[in-house]
């Protein structure tokens, strides 16, 4: 996706830790006009697979979702929760996540009244670079018995692990920007 190319180019940072921050256009401050294009090119490249639900991440995959969910006419969108609220049920499907640039564990949760064997699941997220995120969510639907009819990222690091992982687990994977290298002098390359 081009636009999203020129975007993370004019607007990104890279911070020690290999870490690629686009947050002032993805995921603490959100470029509306920019999400919309986002979840109407994940609706080009799933609309086939006819998803009833999509299932995300706390918080920053949230806004993707939204983008999307209007373009396959506005299908429910679970997210999984990283913290137990007292109002969350005991039941729940959890699953182990490692983030990547918090460098902590959580466990990740979705009421079981949201995901159901009856449910085609489009797993939707920002980044894929290890692929901890994506694979808990599929960790998740597995639990449910949920199809999940593919996976989509908005940003991928090839040069990691994730995207391999999820595929070798036998899921399609989209995903919107490829980034095969990032230097310290502020250089982003794309696939």
């Amino acid at each position: 996706m081009k636009l999203l190319e020129e975007r993370i180019t004019k607007d990104g940072k890279i911070l020690p830790g290999d870490i690629l921050k686009i947050d002032n256009f993805l995921n603490h401050q959100l470029d509306t006009k920019l999400m919309d294009e986002i979840g109407k090119e994940f609706y080009r490249l799933f609309k086939d697979r006819e998803p009833n639900k999509i299932l995300t991440i706390e918080s920053s995959g949230i806004a993707i979702a939204q983008a999307a969910s209007r373009y396959f006419g506005f299908i429910p969108i679970v997210f999984a929760k990283k913290t137990v609220a007292t109002n969350m049920a005991k039941n729940t499907y959890e699953a182990k996540e490692h983030s990547y640039t918090r460098n902590i564990e959580y466990t990740v949760q979705v009421a079981k009244d949201y995901l159901t064997a009856e449910d085609r699941v489009l797993i939707l997220d920002d980044f894929l670079a290890n692929g901890e995120a994506m694979n808990s969510l599929i960790s998740i639907c597995n639990q449910a018995g949920a199809q999940i009819v593919g996976c989509g990222s908005v940003v991928c690091k090839t040069y990691q692990p994730g995207e391999k992982r999820i595929r070798d687990l036998g899921y399609d994977v989209e995903v919107l920007a490829r980034v095969k290298s990032m230097s310290d002098d502020g250089k982003i390359e794309f696939e």
